[in-house]
């Protein structure tokens, strides 16, 4: 029997976020979200999903697994990933990714020019990924070959787009674009018992239809189960490291605290010490190599 009590999937979870967006049964959900995605600068009306499973070449045989990857109508590439924890190399999986979009169409023969179709790599985090060269106040984060000097898109047909979803806190009621529901659907989506009113319309009715649990048969059952209980695995461990990661700070520094403290207590004692034998007429040398102290110690002893 399920033990699972959520009215609605987490889209957090591999299988919550391959049904919903990985489908052909609902390509119009993974299509709504890419255009609020690009929020009118670009508009996708046709998607084919690709074979998320690649290989890498016969010396190397180095393997990558898309979440999603689908090709639109134009010919354009798109990588969609949830990431739910930091990885210390993330930023060369994002690259490592997008070539192999941009292999696979290299056309065998001599007669092909090299002509390449748009390649998307689009990254949902569900972690602050605390990268120097973002602005801290925003989300969503667009990178391109630019120029370092001019800083003028070099290459317009590689995008990488970053989306920090946990930063997102806006509740039900303060939802304003496209983009905002589906951010918050992204993140809260397990946690309703209802659809919003402010979430009726015809794609998040589709939404919320596919994501019910009870419509699930056994099979999509246990597939769920297993799929939450690793994320719930995965965010416990997180959460332990980062506790036992907090506690350690907090006893180096401590321990650090009273090292220093003795470090500056011994050295008030040879500061006193020092006066005295200053006042009896001895030299600097002399007290120094007695005391332990610097020059730049002693002439704080001189000056007061």
């Amino acid at each position: 029997m399920s033990e699972i009590e959520d009215k609605y999937i987490s889209l957090l979870t591999d299988f919550g976020f391959k049904r919903i967006f990985g489908t052909d049964l609902n390509k119009d959900l993974l299509i709504g979200f890419l255009n609020a995605l690009f929020e009118g600068s670009h508009v996708i009306t046709d998607v084919k999903y690709l074979n998320t499973e690649h290989l890498g070449d016969i010396h190397s045989e180095r393997k990558a697994i898309f979440d999603v990857y689908c090709e639109t109508e134009n010919g354009e590439k798109f990588i969609v990933e949830m990431q739910n924890a930091f990885q210390e190399f993330f930023k060369d999986r994002s690259l490592f990714y997008s070539t192999f979009p941009i292999r696979e169409q290299g056309a065998k023969g001599s007669d092909w020019d090299f002509h390449l179709n748009h390649v998307y790599t689009i990254a949902l985090l569900n972690f602050d990924m605390r990268e120097p060269a973002f602005d801290s106040d925003q989300l969503s984060h667009t990178v391109k070959l630019c120029d370092t000097c001019t800083h003028k898109v070099f290459y317009d047909k590689l995008d990488f787009i970053y989306v920090e979803i946990v930063k997102f806190n806006k509740s039900v009621d303060e939802l304003d674009t496209t983009l905002d529901k589906w951010l918050y659907v992204l993140k809260n989506l397990s946690r309703l018992d209802r659809q919003p009113q402010s979430l009726r319309d015809k794609v998040f009715d589709r939404l919320f239809t596919q994501a019910e649990i009870a419509t699930f048969n056994p099979q999509e059952l246990r597939e769920y189960e297993d799929s939450r209980k690793a994320y719930r695995d995965l965010k416990n461990s997180l959460d332990t490291a980062m506790r036992e990661g907090i506690e350690k700070g907090r006893a180096e520094g401590r321990a650090e605290g009273r090292a220093e403290g003795r470090a500056e207590g011994e050295k008030a004692k040879s500061i006193a010490i020092a006066k005295k034998m200053k006042a009896m007429g001895l030299d600097d040398d002399t007290i120094m190599q007695a005391t332990g102290l610097t020059d730049s110690d002693m002439s704080a002893v001189c000056n007061e």
